[in-house]
């Protein structure tokens, strides 16, 4: 179940006869470049070495593979519903709840754990830029509210703003890496990242999940079907463009970046700094208005995130509430707006609840909220990637014949078992990545499996005690007749 198109998200037009460059500036735009590079990316250093930007590499080809075999089961599954829809139809309607509550869980966990990078790094502008010491927890907390109010009173952002932001976002990050490289950087241009030595460096194994969570939302190319030009050319084209450029632009800004910090100091500056340490090089590089600029620019990059995931989470609640599979007030519609505020009101409270926590505890909103919140949110989807790899492979056996590529098949048990073997990787080092022992790790960890398993065992017993709710998970039960 992946974010749906919904007004107010950065990634919903709605417009006509759309071609493969307008899908791929949608879905490219919606991954908010500097929240990556800048919010997380200093992270990957620290943990992973120098060798960080090859987990973006990675990633990239094995979420390419994945899309051959995703690409394919998209051409006969009509319900839009992303992973959820498939594993439902493949797999069954309890592995199809199951499923929703995870897509559920993980993008909440998702939302709310970027939170902490909100008032992380709006808590180094206002010191850095204007010397004033504002918490971050208030600073979160005026996003929680601008978030929940843009959405309550049903307001369009406007898709072009945001487009012109998120653009400015690329192109500021565009210039500092070909300056970076220009001047030679700190030590010159090197290539150590790249060497086995690095590879090596154990770090890069719990970094692995920031690589794959640089491209959620790349799925979303599937949910413009109904408004593509030629469906069957531009959503695989556009999905396969979207994936190879992300590959090629997080790995080489983010290498930028160590080129910029000098491969010898990279990792001990990273530590030092991590939240501002973007930042900071792009002041060094090319002067203190790219700083503040960056500053800017993040700020409104998490908050249009936030605003997507809020607008998703709401339609999920809403329509799982609709079907009967979360209580009915749930779905409630504000008179005016029509946008579902009932949902957006619970999620707005989770995330106030979440944020006073943490900021209550005294633990740190970047090293901690935002690793240990969101962590459960890319196991989440990962897990759920590879039982869609398990989906196409049962859909395509089950019905031999309708049309497929010989490649398909092997596609998606190479990319179900590659990403089977990064969860595991994740969860062995994970405590590498949040540093929380073994209580925080095992929470983290679990959240997953037991949402998967409450949801499957609530649609067994729904199966024989609420018929009518049963039927409707999954969306359509039928796949086109395309090319059979």
């Amino acid at each position: 179940m992946d974010p749906p198109v919904a007004e107010g998200q950065p990634h919903a037009l709605r417009t006509n006869a759309l071609g493969t460059g307008g899908i791929v500036f949608m879905v490219i735009s919606a991954a908010a470049p500097l929240t990556i590079v800048a919010g997380v990316a200093p992270i990957a250093i620290l943990i992973g070495g120098i060798a960080a930007p090859i987990v973006y590499t990675v990633a990239g080809i094995v979420l390419g593979i994945f899309a051959i075999a995703f690409m394919a089961m998209t051409r006969y599954v009509k319900a839009l519903g992303g992973f959820y829809t498939y594993i439902a139809q493949a797999l069954g309607k309890a592995a199809g709840l199951g499923s929703s509550f995870v897509a559920l869980v993980s993008y909440n966990a998702l939302q709310i754990g970027l939170y902490g990078l909100l008032g992380a790094q709006g808590h180094e502008m206002f010191l850095t830029q204007f010397g004033i010491d504002i918490p971050w927890w208030a600073i979160a907390g005026v996003g929680i509210f601008a978030v929940f109010f843009v959405a309550y009173r049903g307001v369009d952002v406007g898709a072009k703003v945001l487009g012109v932001l998120l653009g400015a976002e690329a192109l500021i990050l565009v210039i500092f890496a070909v300056v970076v490289l220009a001047q030679g950087g700190a030590e010159g241009i090197t290539f150590g990242s790249f060497t086995p030595d690095a590879m090596l460096n154990p770090g890069l194994f719990a970094i692995l999940g920031a690589g794959f969570a640089a491209f959620m939302g790349f799925e979303s190319t599937a949910l413009y079907r109904e408004e593509a030009r030629d469906p069957e050319r531009t959503i695989p084209r556009a999905t396969y463009i979207s994936v190879a450029f992300m590959a090629i632009f997080y790995g080489f800004i983010i290498w930028a970046v160590i080129i910029s910090l000098g491969e010898t100091n990279a990792v001990d500056l990273a530590a030092e700094n991590p939240a501002g340490l973007v930042f900071a090089q792009a002041g060094h590089y090319l002067g203190a208005w790219a700083e503040l600029a960056m500053y800017l620019l993040i700020l409104t990059s998490v908050y249009a995130s936030q605003l997507a995931f809020h607008n998703a989470i709401n339609r999920y609640t809403f329509s799982m509430a609709r079907d009967g599979v979360l209580p009915v007030s749930l779905s409630r519609t504000h008179p005016t707006s029509g946008s579902p505020y009932v949902s957006g009101i619970l999620q707005t409270i989770l995330a106030v609840v979440v944020v006073a926590f943490f900021a209550m505890a005294g633990l740190d909103p970047y090293m901690q909220l935002l690793l240990w919140v969101n962590s459960p949110g890319v196991l989440g989807i990962l897990f759920l990637q590879v039982l869609t790899c398990l989906a196409v492979v049962v859909f395509f056996v089950r019905n031999r014949d309708i049309a497929r590529r010989w490649f398909v098949i092997p596609s998606a048990v190479v990319a179900g078992l590659a990403m089977t073997g990064v969860l595991w990787l994740l969860c062995t080092s994970l405590d590498m990545l949040t540093a929380g022992g073994p209580v925080v790790n095992v929470i983290v960890v679990a959240i997953t499996p037991v949402t998967f398993v409450v949801g499957v065992v609530l649609a067994l017993i729904w199966k024989r005690t609420r018929p009518e709710v049963y039927a409707r998970i999954g969306g359509a039960s039928e796949f086109s007749e395309v090319e059979r």
